[in-house]
């Protein structure tokens, strides 16, 4: 099985599991958060999904789990046309290398608000153009391309049809090999089309409504994309747990009958129907990605990915001052606790650390990093791809300037919940989202979720005790630092989450019923029938 297939099923057992426990126990063991899932793979780093065979030519697809982005090489007769590539394009230069062809384009999909492209990277290193809508307004020069705008690709034949919807400038692209001209092979579909789902048309803040743009997705697909054959193969630009569109399957491709029988937004014949379905309860998108789309859109400054490491910044007192520094740990959660830089959050890097700065960190502000030498070289690559640029520091270069640690003392599970059942335990805040939260409780406990706890805080009593709770604690790791910037004096992490609270076999209550109730761990040995999946699984944080 492919690693994105294994990371779906993992990824879609943890979603049914937090929403139709009814009992746990046995089953305690497999409740994480998709965080948990996502590292089980190397997932900061690219890898071919599959090699796609078609007449005259093949389709090589990429995959970047940390940020669910697919890039695709379409190659023939040595010609290679790159297809929405992350901003580190060194794998897939590998890939052309190992594939004896030549780079003779770069396509976008769209102007991408998720992370930053490499189209100028690839300008740079191998002079090809870039090839996007003519809609795209973009700054730097590219080849644009309209309605039946055909290019080569040695025996392939590339095809673009304007599909506004997730954006104004969306063009999918029809691939035709040399045998049948009528009849396309595959689709690509950006942002526009996804398998199990559309893209999402709420993220150009305002310059163009959301409601305005599900109509256009709706002309789009009912017009052209539903007409090109029920046997074109649909190939994407995101997978399951990515932000630009909702319920996302993890499968790496699909087709147009497929879409049209199971794709649960596409049942809606009537536009008005279509249209509410489509924006309504959209989660929230990270407030970098307006910015990723003007970067975009400007063209991306190069980066120098050989350069070494920069000088670290100065370990003074600045660097403890929340109003003027943003400092992200990047070392896991044991390590945090034991001993941190006073006011610094904690965003590890085996989470998805790309989508949790850019959700955390406000654009702009004084960023560093901390951690060790190895631990900020990838810090830095990885955050590069989401356009950030931060300092960084050494929490070896900190003590060595005397400078203070914050220790924050984990409460075990077994302790929390005797002090529960004593009736002394501290506020207990749950920093995942509603839904999750909803669906499985270790109790009467606050919600406040993570990408809104800074301003949610105001309600709470900084001099009281905080206990703060997640389904790992890799959020609730990253809280406790929000909390502390906000000049909280003692907040504990609730160790192993709520994860290890069910393996200890303490009581939960669930949500599936109004008021949930309170249930006992299921006795070892014990195991809950399967329950039927749904092809929509119920939304759960995608950065976790």
């Amino acid at each position: 099985m492919r690693k994105s297939g294994r990371l779906a099923l993992l990824t879609l057992f943890i979603m049914f599991s937090l929403v139709f426990m009814h009992s746990v126990g046995a089953w305690g063991a497999a409740i994480q958060d998709s965080e948990s899932a996502a590292h089980d793979v190397d997932a900061s780093r690219y890898y071919v999904v599959d090699t796609y065979q078609f007449p005259g030519f093949k389709l090589i697809q990429m995959e970047l789990p940390v940020l669910s982005i697919y890039s695709y090489l379409l190659i023939s007769d040595g010609k290679a046309l790159v297809v929405d590539p992350c901003r580190d394009i060194s794998f897939i230069l590998d890939m052309v290398r190992k594939e004896g062809a030549k780079i003779i384009g770069v396509y976008l999909s769209h102007s991408h608000a998720d992370f930053v492209a490499g189209h100028m990277e690839l300008v740079k290193a191998v002079s090809c153009p870039i090839y996007q809508s003519h809609k795209s307004g973009a700054l730097y020069p590219f080849k644009p391309v309209k309605e039946g705008t055909e290019i080569r690709v040695g025996k392939a034949l590339v095809k673009f049809l304007e599909t506004p919807g997730h954006t104004p400038d969306g063009m999918c692209a029809l691939v035709y090999g040399p045998n049948n001209a009528n009849v396309p092979e595959l689709m690509f579909t950006g942002d526009v089309l996804f398998v199990g789902s559309v893209g999402r048309p709420d993220l150009l803040g305002g310059a163009v409504s959301a409601a305005w743009l599900a109509s256009a997705f709706f002309d789009s697909w009912q017009n052209k994309i539903s007409t090109v054959g029920d046997g074109v193969k649909v190939f994407q630009a995101h997978g399951s747990g990515s932000l630009c569109g909702a319920h996302l399957s993890d499968e790496p491709f699909s087709t147009i009958g497929e879409e049209k029988a199971t794709n649960p937004y596409l049942k809606y014949k009537n536009r008005g129907e279509f249209v509410a379905a489509l924006i309504q309860d959209l989660p929230e998108a990270p407030q970098y990605f307006k910015h990723n789309a003007a970067l975009n859109k400007q063209g991306p400054p190069l980066v120098n990915w050989d350069e070494g490491l920069p000088p670290e910044a100065a370990p003074n007192r600045n660097l403890t001052d929340p109003e003027k520094v943003y400092v992200v740990d990047l070392r896991n959660a044991d390590a945090y606790a034991a001993g941190h830089i006073p006011n610094s959050v904690n965003i590890a890097l085996r989470g998805r650390l790309e989508t949790w700065v850019g959700t955390m960190v406000p654009w702009g502000s004084r960023m560093v990093l901390a951690g060790s030498k190895e631990q900020l070289k990838e810090g830095l690559l990885r955050l590069h791809r989401i356009g950030y640029a931060p300092e960084i520091i050494t929490l070896e270069q900190w003590k060595k300037a005397g400078r203070p640690v914050t220790v924050s003392q984990p409460i075990m599970p077994s302790a929390l919940h005797e002090m529960m059942q004593k009736g002394d335990a501290p506020l207990i805040v749950d920093v995942r989202l509603p839904t999750e939260w909803m669906a499985l409780k270790i109790g009467t406990v606050l919600n406040l979720p993570l990408n809104h706890l800074a301003e949610l805080s105001g309600k709470l009593d900084p001099e009281a005790p905080v206990v703060v709770v997640c389904n790992s604690a890799y959020r609730s790791s990253l809280a406790v630092g929000v909390l502390e910037r906000k000049g909280f004096k003692t907040v504990r992490n609730l160790k192993g989450g709520s994860q290890a609270w069910i393996e200890a076999g303490f009581p939960v209550s669930e949500g599936i019923n109004p008021g949930g109730r309170v249930t006992e761990a299921i006795p070892k040995g014990k195991t809950k029938p399967a329950r039927k999946k749904s092809r929509r699984p119920p939304e759960v944080d995608a950065g976790c």
